[in-house]
């Protein structure tokens, strides 16, 4: 089994997601409340594993942000600082998929959209902070 490593394609899907989470809750009346929850654990998810998959770690499939988390915090302690996040997020990679599961309100998808945003900020900072290091790096020698 090939692991796809493509960094770049991760995030751009980790992004999409939570773009489409946004939109939806900024434009769509009455509120897709299941579909902003789930974009945005997606996000989470991708954005996630595409630090791990810059890490060259194989991610497992799995849905569960806080057990990715844990993944990363062996590599990275801030990973640690996001276990509210993560245990909320993973909560809509499937429950709001299907009827009568639990009730979602606004204040979710609003707090599901920070959460997300969140560790997508955390994560984009350490994959471009440390590109642009070792970019630096290599022009300097």
């Amino acid at each position: 089994m090939s692991v796809d490593y493509d960094v770049a394609q991760w995030i751009k899907l980790a992004e999409t997601d939570l773009k489409v989470a946004q939109h939806l809750f900024e434009t769509f009346r009455p509120m897709p409340l299941e579909a902003i929850c789930n974009h945005c654990q997606q996000s989470a998810e991708k954005i996630v594993k595409g630090y791990l998959f810059s890490k060259n770690i194989a991610a497992p499939k799995t849905h569960d942000i806080r057990e990715l988390c844990d993944m990363c915090a062996e590599i990275e302690s801030g990973f640690s600082n996001f276990n509210r996040e993560a245990n909320t997020l993973t909560r809509y990679a499937v429950l709001p998929r299907y009827p009568k599961e639990f009730e979602l309100e606004e204040h979710d998808a609003k707090t599901a959209i920070k959460y997300a945003d969140r560790i997508m900020e955390f994560v984009n900072g350490l994959i471009f902070y440390k590109s642009d290091d070792e970019n630096s790096t290599e022009n300097e020698s």
